[in-house]
């Protein structure tokens, strides 16, 4: 149960921190492209790429890897993830599964946002 609330307030420190960058990034940025969410995403695959870097290394206690990795990150961006796995793969040597992964989250990614959009406006 422990483990749970842990990730549980990391999620929720995460998510604020999602909304607070978002806010702010708002208050300034009056153009089409979406800088908060770019920015959320790059800084979110920079810290997760240092942290479990440094985890693999360091093995930190395993509640800590929970709180920022798995809570933090996760509420932040799943981005972070998926880009740590993509740089996993390339550095296991599966350069191809990475580029698979790479085109195949983005494509099923736009993909499923559109069907979604298209069968809401069906309802």
């Amino acid at each position: 149960m422990i483990r749970y609330l842990v990730v549980g307030a990391g999620g929720f420190a995460g998510a604020i921190a999602r909304y607070a960058l978002g806010v702010w990034f708002d208050s300034f940025w009056r153009r089409p492209f979406p800088l908060a969410t770019f920015a959320i995403n790059v800084s979110g695959c920079f810290v997760i790429g240092l942290f479990l870097s440094l985890a693999l290394v360091r093995t930190p206690d395993p509640t800590l890897r929970l709180l920022i990795a798995t809570g933090f990150l996760g509420a932040y961006t799943t981005f972070s993830t998926f880009a740590f796995e993509t740089h996993t793969l390339t550095q296991n040597g599966a350069t191809g599964w990475a580029i698979a992964n790479v085109i195949a989250s983005v494509l099923a990614g736009f993909a499923a946002v559109r069907l979604g959009a298209a069968l809401a406006h069906l309802m």
